[in-house]
């Protein structure tokens, strides 16, 4: 818990994955619903809203993936370069000297 208050645990990427679920969804949602709306106006004329539908049933899922993947990049950089910092910090072993016969 001491970590969370000292901003050394990072919270966001799962608040991302939560919003990558949710914006996924919406996605679907929304998708079949201009696929539906489109195929019922599609005799007037309207069929212009099956296509983007389907589309966005396609790939508006994989939009909100690749955008949730450019913010987890920061994250990952930050984890590594964490690594890289204790592994600097750690001394380093001093190596031993055969004893003299």
């Amino acid at each position: 818990m001491r970590d969370f208050w000292a901003f050394r645990t990072m919270v966001t990427p799962v608040i991302i994955q939560i919003l990558f679920w949710l914006g996924a969804v919406l996605c679907l949602i929304a998708g079949a619903i201009m696929v539906i709306y489109g195929a019922t106006q599609f005799q007037a004329g309207q069929g212009q809203y099956l296509w983007k539908g389907v589309l966005l049933f396609v790939l508006g899922p994989l939009g909100v993936r690749v955008y949730c993947e450019i913010l987890m990049i920061f994250f990952r950089i930050n984890e590594t370069l964490t690594e890289i910092k204790h592994a600097i910090e750690r001394p380093a072993p001093q190596p031993t000297r055969p004893e003299a016969a």
